[in-house]
């Protein structure tokens, strides 16, 4: 089928709502195309440039932010706490592995959810499934769980006044490299951790004072106080998409600009389905999540379909098998598109694969077998002599109680104290500071091969 911005409505599609309203929700879709786009093609174009450094190894991917943004939760607070987290994991990496680190998060638009369910029953009563803010509400009536297309409004203006605030942290000194470099000394005096951070951030302080008395400062170079961060999320609500997606005045290709990079979830992967559809015409860099029943011919379809061209930078094939299942299926998928030459960037999202449920009821994920999954990533990748390329993780700067394990030892018991989230569970900063740590231990072995 030939691609118009519209096309996508022609073919199945599947985890949408449905609006009672179709001439409230036209008027919205109308609205929205009207308003300024999040992002320019410029900068969607910068990310698939370093994207492509990345495919070929020169670069690494650091992708993470919430499951699911929330509108009650939204504060400057929690947009720092995030921006300054990924910040702390992006210099552990960029020390360990000699590399530049893509900072991407899953922010300013992360708002829509693929359910298991489209009904959720608690006691005698039925109602549809929450599926993020931007389509209804997480309270359990029948009013906040009616899909709302004005929500797709509320969404819009929350992702400006985020993507506003994280512009002005990376270039106005929050992300100079010695401010970070002292967050990070901080999480290093919790008596839990042990000598192998600390061995890291010897050796960081180390190089850091020797630029200092080389007279390599913040002042005088300021790469060392600015850095560049972009967005993304699951383009899982397509009226919104398409409404956010424009032509390029300057090359005339059509862009979705309500993020840089977009992906598609591994509900929603289906090749002749719409949303594969949609993200082949916009140019953005494309996501595909890929779960242990795919094949390498599934991959090589997506690829086909998604980056025809084989351009670099422009498709991430985003691994999502869980940590019993990686050792069996990832490592005929690299064998056998190695061989076709596909220009492929693969992240590990270690999260989604490994979820349980705890014995108190919480909905949980262990910090061993997300270690595990990595761990595994990386080896495998090695073995086949292709690139581990980057890591996505849901993820939160705050002191959430959410996955079990790490160095603190979170028990079950403890999932009560800050459980927070209110789709899947995410690492809290000390976990997720912690697995950059121990990403950086792999990083830095194949440097020293």
């Amino acid at each position: 089928m030939q691609w118009r911005l519209d096309s996508w409505r022609d073919l199945p599609i599947l985890q949408q709502p449905v609006y009672e309203d179709k001439s409230r929700l036209e008027s919205v879709e109308k609205r929205l195309s009207a308003l300024p786009p999040l992002v320019f093609a410029g900068e969607a174009e910068s990310l698939k440039a370093e994207l492509a450094k990345v495919c070929s190894g020169e670069a690494f991917l650091l992708q993470g932010g919430d499951c699911a943004e929330s509108f009650n939760n939204f504060s400057a607070n929690n947009i720092r706490d995030m921006f300054k987290v990924l910040l702390q994991m992006a210099v552990v990496l960029t020390f360990a592995g000699g590399k530049p680190i893509v900072k991407v998060g899953r922010v300013a638009g992360q708002f829509a959810k693929p359910r298991s369910s489209d009904v959720e029953k608690q006691g005698e009563k039925t109602l549809p499934s929450y599926r993020g803010d931007i389509i209804n509400g997480f309270e359990f009536t029948q009013s906040a769980r009616t899909p709302d297309p004005n929500r797709m409004i509320d969404a819009y203006y929350q992702s400006a006044s985020t993507l506003n605030l994280l512009r002005a942290f990376a270039r106005g000194g929050m992300a100079d490299l010695h401010q970070v470099h002292k967050w990070n000394l901080g999480f290093l005096k919790k008596q839990e951790i042990g000598e192998k951070y600390e061995e890291i951030a010897t050796k960081l302080t180390q190089a850091l004072e020797f630029m200092q008395a080389c007279g390599v400062t913040s002042e005088n170079t300021p790469t060392l106080k600015q850095t560049t961060f972009y967005t993304s999320h699951e383009a899982l609500l397509l009226p919104y998409e398409q409404a956010m997606t424009r032509i390029d005045s300057l090359s005339g290709e059509w862009y979705d600009c309500s993020a840089h990079m977009l992906w598609i979830g591994e509900r929603t992967r289906g090749l002749d389905d719409a949303h594969v559809h949609f993200l082949s015409g916009v140019k953005n860099p494309i996501g595909v999540k890929v779960g242990p029943n795919a094949t390498a011919d599934d991959v090589k379809n997506l690829a086909a379909a998604l980056n025809p061209q084989n351009e670099a930078g422009r498709l991430n094939v985003i691994i999502r098998m869980g940590a019993e299942k990686i050792g069996d299926k990832l490592p005929n998928i690299l064998k056998e598109l190695k061989k076709e030459g596909l220009n492929i960037v693969y992240s590990i999202d270690p999260m989604h694969g490994n979820t349980f449920q705890a014995s108190n009821g919480y909905k949980t994920r262990a910090f061993d077998k997300i270690l595990s999954e990595v761990r595994s990533f990386f080896e495998i990748h090695y073995s086949e002599g292709t690139h581990p390329g980057g890591i996505h993780l849901e993820m939160t700067g705050q002191d959430v109680t959410e996955c079990t394990g790490g160095a603190f030892g979170l028990s079950e018991a403890e999932l009560t104290s800050r459980y927070e989230t209110q789709c899947d569970p995410r690492l809290n900063a000390d976990q997720a500071l912690e697995l950059a740590f121990l990403v950086a231990d792999f990083l830095n072995k194949k440097t020293k091969q």
